[in-house]
């Protein structure tokens, strides 16, 4: 039998790989931890919102500033397979972190299929931009700002790390402190054949392009690329994958499952200071 992508011969078999809500005894269960969270979020911690990054009006950031200037700065890029959510739907991931006196940059962007995952990466990246030249005018250190992301924004995370920030935005060929990576999607081509494909309309160039594992470069930020522990055979695969390519190259890059976790529940740690998480990032900020 004819196979679609490695030892899967149907779109049932890849789709058990890559929706993460099989499974689960409510699906609906994450979703109403993430908007709790986030609610409580907004109503604790100072938070200025909806600020631009870009011309469209998809392109906005919610600044949740640390109590001390001179914070450093974590840079959030959500999941949803880059066709749902908003910004809005994970002001609970700065929890963690403000309690560690660093300012989270929660990113909203466009989504497929109104837009491509190129112009989604485009926005990406122009968020980071945006921080690493704005940021101090909101308490952040400009010098110690790092990247962390879920899922589709683990993906989006990656493409950061791998742009040519000097020749491209004029910054700096390495601004970034640290990158954490969660449950990410570094190799597009698997999820041409899963139930995703007529919202994110991959194709081959798309594929290329939009592959962290094909687009790696050397990168001296310390990375952390992570996933559930009870997630599914192709998740631990995609950050393994990654996790070769790049430290082929020579990049300080560790890959390790958090023990437990799901495709959902890896992202809690943010919410809880004392997390694994949270404590490994925080460190790599500050050195």
């Amino acid at each position: 039998m004819a196979t679609l992508y490695r030892n899967y011969v149907s779109q049932a078999q890849i789709d058990a790989q890559y929706n993460p809500s099989i499974g689960l005894a409510d699906a609906s269960a994450p979703g109403r931890h993430y908007a709790a969270q986030a609610q409580h979020a907004r109503q604790r911690l100072h938070c200025v919102a909806d600020v631009p990054y870009g011309p469209t009006v998809h392109e906005t950031l919610d600044i949740f500033p640390a109590n001390a200037p001179g914070a450093p700065v974590v840079v959030f890029f959500h999941g949803g397979y880059w066709r749902a959510f908003s910004s809005k739907d994970f002001s609970g991931v700065a929890l963690g972190l403000h309690a560690l006196g660093i300012t989270t940059v929660v990113v909203n962007y466009a989504l497929c299929p109104q837009v491509a995952i190129d112009e989604i990466t485009r926005q990406a990246r122009a968020a980071v931009a945006w921080t690493l030249r704005h940021i101090a005018t909101y308490g952040g250190d400009p010098q110690r700002v790092g990247v962390c992301g879920h899922s589709a924004g683990a993906h989006l995370g990656a493409m950061c790390l791998f742009t040519a920030w000097d020749t491209d935005y004029g910054l700096p060929p390495n601004p970034l402190k640290a990158a954490l990576l969660l449950s990410g999607l570094y190799d597009l081509a698997p999820l041409r054949y899963s139930y995703l494909q007529p919202i994110i309309q991959l194709d081959e160039g798309i594929i290329q392009r939009q592959s962290p594992v094909l687009q790696v470069r050397g990168c001296p930020t310390p990375t952390w690329l992570a996933w559930g522990g009870a997630e599914s055979a192709e998740f631990a695969r995609q950050s393994q994958a990654l996790h070769v390519a790049a430290h082929g190259l020579g990049n300080p890059v560790e890959c390790a499952s958090v023990e437990g976790a799901d495709h959902f529940t890896v992202l809690h740690g943010l919410e809880d200071p004392r997390s694994t998480l949270c404590q490994w990032l925080a460190p790599q900020l500050r050195a």
